[in-house]
């Protein structure tokens, strides 16, 4: 970094120690680290704005209607065959319309990366311990935003009615009749009768782009309000305190950065969107209940919960008259429910055990020094994986000409035992790291020296730590051994750069 932008970390952070309180002017001088992991929650912003402006610019094209007609458009195999208008629009929109295919993968690419940027984010989050007091209330909006986006994705997903979005629809529709006593009622009430139903689509249209969109706005700004008023968290390092915030001033140099990343945030979407085909409904065809599309595979931000259901053996309980089909209530019900009260009440149970709700914190920690914490993240992550992968137990089956029921046993043992090594490993992995760290730091750098001791023997060279990752411990080093006099140690590098 330059002197000049130093001295203006400098006076940015004098600033906020003077004025803790943002109060006009002090605004426009709040500091902002740079660190790379800081950005993934802007990540997660510009392409909701991607979203909305690509969603606004499809909803002047498409109609969301179950009415029946015959397709007589631009894409000659479909043509003469009967579909719903809602599909029947998604199609002149990407064959008929200048630009529709292009707005349409667009929309549609930026909502898999705003609900996977939302993702990673959470996870540098809790990796980090920056739900810790006071941004509890923001880790619980986060929480909440992340789900919001799922059930957001979900419905966009739903709308065009074509052969593999029907049939996602046909498996929620399975969800809610597995619901104990109400589940027949649910049902008929979501899809306005027997499935299919006629209102399903035009239900789900505005809930896709009205009562959502509004919650997800609503949850980012009070996001974005909470960020501002409670201060950035940071990486501990020279200067690095919890009064204080060390980093870009938001008037020039953040805003400048932040604009750098939502053009580039665009021109990525774009970019694939003109080279990556996704979701082309041309080739599934219009929804009909008799068929299922070969090699069905929703979205990754449900595929969790597919792989789930393919995982759970039929188990069925007649209580009353009513049937409890526990392959479907366990693995699509109460599996997310368990998922999200446990992302909900971890910043609580974590610091009541630790004692650290009684002071706030403002450093992050460095995930090897908390190798507890960083391992459950880890066999979560682990957990993930095992379930995703499980969604497409058939075609990695088809794929390596393995047996579908052996594959399908794999990941039932994978999904027990995998997140529990992992667990293990990572926190092995944790303290190894910090051990050696800290022998590092004791000893200091080996040189590549070697030289002969009076008593016949051999020893390295060593040098005093001069280079530190952001947030690693700095204390002063004592009991280096040196062949040759050690440099003085210059100044450490500031973290991030």
């Amino acid at each position: 970094m330059s002197r000049a932008g130093r001295r203006a970390e400098r006076l940015v952070d004098a600033a906020d120690a003077r004025l803790p309180v943002l109060e006009g002017g002090s605004l426009l001088r709040k500091a902002f680290p740079e660190h790379w992991s800081f950005f993934l929650g802007e990540l997660a912003l510009y392409s909701l704005l991607v979203l909305i402006l690509t969603g606004v610019w499809l909803t002047f094209f498409f109609q969301p209607e179950m009415r029946e007609v015959v397709y007589a458009g631009s894409y000659v195999p479909l043509r003469g065959v009967r579909m719903s208008a809602a599909f029947d629009s998604t199609l002149r929109i990407s064959f008929d319309v200048r630009g529709g295919l292009l707005m349409r993968q667009a929309h549609h690419w930026a909502a898999l990366v705003f609900v996977a940027a939302i993702g990673v984010h959470m996870l540098r989050i809790l990796f980090t311990g920056a739900f810790r007091r006071p941004r509890e209330l923001n880790w619980v909006i986060g929480v909440t935003l992340f789900m919001v986006s799922l059930a957001e994705g979900f419905a966009g997903y739903s709308l065009p009615d074509d052969l593999l979005s029907g049939t996602g629809l046909r498996i929620a529709q399975g969800i809610m009749m597995s619901l104990p006593v109400v589940g027949t009622y649910v049902a008929f009430f979501v899809f306005g009768g027997e499935y299919p139903g006629h209102d399903i689509i035009t239900r789900l249209y505005p809930l896709h782009i009205l009562l959502l969109p509004g919650v997800l706005i609503a949850l980012v700004t009070v996001h974005l309000v909470l960020v501002f008023h409670l201060k950035h968290t940071q990486w501990r390092g020279p200067g690095r305190t919890n009064r204080n915030v060390l980093g870009k001033p938001l008037v020039p140099q953040f805003t400048a950065t932040s604009t750098g990343l939502s053009l580039t945030v665009f021109g990525v979407l774009v970019l694939m969107s003109g080279l990556a085909q996704i979701n082309p409904v041309w080739t599934y065809g219009p929804y009909r209940p008799d068929l299922v599309s070969t090699g069905s595979q929703p979205d990754w931000y449900v595929g969790f919960l597919e792989g789930a259901l393919r995982l759970v053996p039929p188990w069925e309980t007649n209580v009353a008259g009513h049937t409890l089909m526990w392959n479907v209530l366990l693995p699509a019900v109460v599996l997310p429910g368990l998922l999200f009260a446990v992302l909900y009440a971890y910043p609580f149970v974590e610091q009541r055990l630790t004692g650290e709700w009684h002071h706030e914190q403002h450093l992050c920690d460095r995930p090897r020094e908390r190798p507890v914490r960083t391992g459950l993240g880890v066999a979560g992550t682990v957990c993930y994986g095992v379930l995703l992968l499980a969604g497409g137990n058939d075609i990695i089956a088809l794929t390596f000409r393995v047996s579908v029921n052996a594959l399908t046993w794999v990941f039932r043992v994978a999904l027990v035992v995998a997140p529990v090594v992992a667990f293990l490993v990572t926190r092995w992995v944790c303290r190894a790291l910090t051990a050696a760290e800290r022998e590092r730091l004791a000893e200091g750098v080996p040189t590549g020296d070697i030289r002969q001791t009076v008593a016949g023997g051999y020893e390295s060279d060593h040098e005093p730590v001069e280079t530190f990752r952001p947030g690693a411990p700095r204390r002063p080093l004592t009991g280096v051994r040196t062949g040759t006099p050690s440099r003085t140690p210059r100044e450490p590098e500031r973290p991030g750069r």
